[in-house]
């Protein structure tokens, strides 16, 4: 029992000797092991600092530099247009935001710093007596001009750098130069983004194509399900700042995505070939619309509005509810005094001559000398009739007349055996204006307007203008580079020994729309014979275009007066260039082409010349739905 006690007291005592002993053996381990740890690391420094170092720039881009020396002179790295962007974006998408703030930073620094290096390089040379490109000069005043708008407090902390970095070479800065050129043109591309992600729209679409038929592979999935994406992410974006931050994370998925295909299909002439293909066909689907959207503004263009129909009939069927004494309009007495402007409008349209008159006698100093001869066809007579009974202008004075009371006309018209749809063409109030002298004989002058323009500017002063025997007054479109431009070549055949014998190619060209006539020597030279014989003429071989144009200019061949061009401004119903300004200062405007400014297609910009002259307010033109 007393071995047993004794045997337990040695143990715990042993126990309490290791418990004491132990930690102090392990601290003196672990002091001898640190010791040796740190007089190992100062041999290392010592060795590292003797190590040369290598000047790899692309290590050297991958390493941190101080604050100081990036203030000094930033690292400056140039990516070319196909490595900006999204190629990158997938590596380095958690830190792009800070890096992109960061790296404006330095950038300002940087340009500040270096447009004083410049200033006091050019300075130095100045004094050296060293001569200067024309370049180095525009750069110099450039800086001059910067600096003048700088803060005093700046400018002191400009000069201190200016002492740090005088010491760069010429060829630093010239560096410096050409990429803020780089950075200032890439701030001006506002759809760098948008236009990345159409591309990659397009090559996932041709990497499409590779797959066989019917495929159903995991690329092909993803490859749909990321155009899908994109398509909605752009959507109808034009500029970068449309795309939302999903927009652009979408576009770093798209870029891992193409980067399989590629590696699934490397074939790059295959891929050149797919994209040639692609490109054909989109080129071929943008011809087929566009010739379909011609045709169907063609055929809007020739269709009557719904709502000019319903005018024409309600006013038709007002007009023989009247009695025959009060369907006659005032001081018809007016209509063959030679001493009154005699204006005359061919035309079916009814607002269209409302226009036309309105415009005109709103402008007129002396409205009471207007006379207005409206001539249209026996259908659409008593509904021009009615509306000028309704809506008479003031003071001036309309005569309305049908083409069925001139009997001399000739009964077939050769243009409707062309078969054109167009009525420009075919109808036969375009042709009248070569019978002007038949249809007004008491007139000694008339002016003749398209029923397609607007008057805004007294016209007196062209009735009294000397036409020096000329027959026609008209504005001139033989100035080259202007929208209106025409040549007699292009609608006459000068391949025909007649035309070439009697005719010149290059003679000023000429427009209709706003013509003053002479009637009294166009009697006395017979023009309307002149105008017949070239019609016989060309029914039998092509002399000219379909039209009465090419038949005005051989008619009225070296007998045109050509008049300035603010006269008569041309080209508001098909060119979208017409300069506001020259609308502004011209007489009169016209909408010649198809997009007349009563029609749905009309050019909106446009359209408000046109309608200022026309009440929307009135009953019928409500019952009939017209607006503006």
């Amino acid at each position: 029992m007393k071995g047993f006690r004794r045997w337990q007291r040695t143990l715990i005592l042993s126990l309490l000797s290791l418990s004491v002993l132990a930690p102090l053996v392990f601290v003196s381990y672990r002091l001898q092991v640190f010791t040796s740890v740190v007089s190992g690391r100062r041999d290392f420094v010592d060795d590292f600092s003797s190590v040369t170092y290598r000047t790899d720039p692309l290590r050297l881009n991958a390493i941190e530099q101080e604050d100081a020396e990036e203030l000094e002179e930033p690292k400056q790295v140039v990516y070319e247009e196909k490595d900006y962007g999204l190629r990158s974006n997938h590596i380095s998408q958690k830190f792009s935001d800070s890096e992109d703030k960061i790296e404006g930073y330095r950038n300002n620094l940087s340009e500040r710093n270096e447009f004083d290096h410049d200033k006091r390089q050019d300075q130095e040379a100045q004094e050296k007596g060293l001569s200067s490109t024309d370049g180095d000069e525009n750069i110099f005043i450039t800086t001059v001009m910067h600096n003048q708008d700088v803060h005093p407090e700046s400018q002191k902390m400009t000069d201190e750098n200016v002492k740090v970095t005088e010491k760069q070479s010429s060829s630093k800065a010239t560096q410096t130069q050409h990429n803020q050129v780089s950075s200032l043109q890439s701030r001006r591309v506002t759809n760098q983004k948008v236009e990345e992600i159409k591309d990659q729209i397009v090559r996932a679409r041709a990497y499409l194509g590779f797959a066989p038929p019917g495929s159903n592979s995991h690329l092909v999935k993803e490859l749909k399900l990321r155009i899908r994406e994109m398509e909605h992410a752009v959507g109808e974006a034009t500029k970068d700042s449309d795309l939302s931050r999903s927009a652009l994370q979408k576009a770093r998925h798209m870029e891992a995505t193409l980067s399989k295909a590629n590696r699934a299909y490397p074939d790059c002439t295959a891929m050149a070939a797919k994209l040639r293909a692609m490109n054909h066909n989109a080129e071929e689907q943008l011809r087929s619309q566009q010739h379909q959207a011609a045709y169907l503004l063609h055929l809007a263009a020739r269709t009557t509005p719904k709502g000019l129909h319903c005018l024409s009939m309600k006013l038709t069927a007002d007009y023989f509810g009247l009695k025959p004494e009060d369907r006659k309009l005032p001081d018809e007495n007016k209509i063959h005094d030679p001493k009154l402007y005699h204006y005359a409008v061919f035309s079916d349209n009814i607002l269209a001559c409302a226009v036309v008159v309105n415009s005109t006698v709103s402008n007129a100093k002396e409205p009471e000398k207007l006379v207005f001869h409206v001539v249209t066809n026996s259908l659409n007579f008593p509904a021009i009739s009615m509306w000028f009974l309704l809506n008479p202008p003031s003071k001036a004075t309309v005569h309305i007349q049908s083409t069925e009371i001139v009997e001399w006309l000739p009964k077939h018209n050769i243009f409707k055996d062309l078969n054109s749809s167009d009525p420009r063409y075919t109808s036969e109030l375009n042709y009248l204006r070569f019978y002007l002298p038949d249809i007004f004989p008491n007139l000694n002058k008339i002016l003749l307007f398209d029923h397609d323009v607007v008057v805004q500017q007294d016209l007196s002063r062209l009735w009294n203008a000397n036409m020096n025997g000329k027959v026609i007054a008209a504005v001139g479109t033989c100035q080259e580079g202007e929208i209106s431009f025409h040549r007699m070549d292009t609608f006459i055949n000068f391949s025909d020994p007649f035309i070439a014998e009697r005719f010149d190619a290059n003679a000023c060209t000429w427009a209709f729309g706003m013509n003053l006539f002479d009637l009294q020597l166009w009697r006395r030279h017979n023009l309307t014979a002149v105008y017949h014989r070239y019609l016989q003429m060309g029914s039998k071989r092509p002399l000219w275009n379909i039209g009465s144009l090419p038949l005005g200019w051989l008619t009225f061949y070296n007998k045109t007066l050509v008049l300035d061009r603010r006269w008569h401004i041309l080209g508001l119903g098909y060119d979208s260039g017409v300069d506001t300004n020259e609308i502004g200062r011209a007489a009169v405007i016209h909408y010649d082409g198809i997009r007349k400014p009563w029609l749905d297609v009309a050019m909106g910009r446009y359209r408000s010349y046109w309608t200022k002259f026309i009440n929307f307010d009135h009953p019928i033109l409500q019952r009939c739905n017209i607006q503006t």
